[in-house]
């Protein structure tokens, strides 16, 4: 792919991302793709960097910005805040929760630090991190009362296998739950097994962190793929951009991709527009298949 980009170029992938957009249960809008931050803001260094690359995926309709309290001990959420100065209504933040602090007080008390740290008086997503030692019961009941607040506009979890949704769902106003957050690329497929069906079933929207795996020998297997490559060559895309694009091939699933660079984040906005084909289809699930049983839900 060519990366000298005319303005004409990249008002067209905004206008794809902006189109290509996921109702949550609410009925609030969200792009396929949005963007993750982990591990950004550790660095000085990049911190200018990492601020453009936010702010033009905002502009490339990657409006969603998924940080947390774990991510730098708050360095993130920080540098975040810099990065939406004077563009906060066009962004929907999403943040999360360390399980510890997911019950009653602390609750509360990790909420309004999340929000002093981005500089913001609501976020528009708020996830239990994972699932920790303090009862379901008692983190949604703790989320409505946020909501009721004002300090979220919504809640949801991260990291919960098909039991621990479900166990969510028998919980009183636990079906308010707006999402599911959980590691899923073409290399990590066990969660179509049962995880992914059952959320298609219950309407409740997926969120894929890492959907271009970790980098290491898992993603150079990946992106190094025979098959992968033929099919980016086909649409006269990256190897990327084809595993981006697999990631949201459906109807209620959402990835964020981190970007290191404004290169990368123009090249995961434009994965929007690959539609891959059923013959396609098929050749990545010959190359990468899905786990014929039940396994761990992986986790990063």
């Amino acid at each position: 792919m060519n990366w000298q980009v005319s303005e004409e170029e990249l008002e067209a992938i905004g206008q794809a991302n902006r189109k290509n957009r996921i109702q949550l249960p609410d009925g609030a809008s969200v792009p396929r793709i949005g963007q993750g931050t982990w591990n950004m803001g550790d660095m000085s260094s990049a911190r200018e960097e990492e601020i453009a690359t936010l702010r033009l995926g905002v502009e490339l309709g990657l409006d969603l910005i998924d940080t947390a309290e774990m991510y730098g001990d708050g360095r993130s959420e920080e540098m975040i805040s810099e990065a939406i100065k004077g563009i906060r209504d066009k962004v929907f933040l999403v943040s999360k929760v360390y399980p510890h602090n997911a019950g009653k007080e602390r609750l509360v008390q990790s909420c309004e630090e999340s929000l002093k740290r981005l500089n913001t008086d609501h976020l528009d997503l708020y996830l239990l991190h994972w699932r920790g030692e303090i009862p379901l019961e008692e983190t949604v009941e703790g989320m409505e009362a946020l909501v009721t607040a004002g300090k979220i506009a919504r809640w949801g979890v991260s990291n919960l296998d098909l039991e621990e949704m479900q166990e969510l769902q028998r919980v009183a106003k636990g079906s308010r739950c707006m999402v599911n957050q959980v590691l899923y690329h073409l290399g990590s497929r066990g969660i179509e097994n049962d995880l992914l069906p059952w959320m298609s079933g219950h309407k409740i929207p997926l969120m894929a962190y890492s959907p271009l795996a970790q980098a290491g020998a898992l993603r150079k297997g990946l992106v190094e793929n025979e098959v992968v490559r033929e099919i980016a060559d086909d649409h006269q895309a990256t190897p990327l951009q084809v595993l981006l694009a697999w990631s949201i091939r459906e109807a209620l699933v959402m990835a964020i991709p981190k970007a290191s660079s404004r290169r990368h984040v123009i090249e995961n906005a434009a994965a929007v527009r690959i539609k891959l084909n059923n013959d396609e289809l098929l050749k990545l699930d010959f190359a990468f298949p899905q786990p014929s049983w039940k396994v761990p839900l992986d986790m990063v």
